[in-house]
């Protein structure tokens, strides 16, 4: 059996409008940010979720790979592709129930959003004792449903301290 480790669950989306699109917009150095997730939350598996796969953003998808992410796109029928936004809520939800329900190598959460439609899921993981720390990527676009949630369980990366550390120079 192999020994327990903690992921990450990154929706792309929701980190990129909440950094680059904040009232002082600013940007992730992704590599900067892996290991920001090892350091702070021992953090083994990092998955960065997108919403679809475009040739045109082979570079991009290179760069996160190469920060040592894993890559995980939501699936579109074909003719939805660019059609459609990221939506990929419903597949963070999924990959980790799956993890917790098959008891694969998943320790703790860490989650990377400040989408409301993840607070079931995260007050489940909580009760479960499998939430480490929801990351808010600012802290004006945090979900009023995580008024709920214990200091302990949240950190915004817009921080003076995060954000020093995993801001793009």
């Amino acid at each position: 059996m192999t020994d327990k480790v903690n992921q990450a669950f990154i929706d792309a989306q929701n980190l990129h409008l909440g950094t680059t699109k904040a009232l002082t917009p600013w940007k992730v150095d992704l590599i900067r940010f892996r290991v920001y997730l090892e350091k702070k939350y021992d953090v083994g598996k990092a998955y960065y979720f997108l919403g679809s796969c475009d040739v045109v953003n082979t570079d991009l998808y290179n760069a996160i790979q190469a920060a040592g992410f894993i890559l995980t796109f939501r699936e579109h029928s074909p003719k939805m592709t660019g059609k459609k936004k990221g939506n990929v809520d419903t597949d963070i939800v999924f990959f980790v129930m799956r993890e917790i329900y098959k008891d694969n190598d998943l320790d703790k959460v860490v989650l990377v959003s400040g989408d409301g439609d993840y607070w079931r899921m995260v007050d489940f993981l909580k009760k479960e004792d499998k939430l480490l720390k929801i990351l808010f990527p600012n802290k004006s676009n945090a979900s009023s449903l995580y008024r709920r949630l214990e200091p302990q369980y949240f950190d915004y990366l817009d921080s003076d301290t995060v954000k020093k550390k995993i801001e793009k120079k």
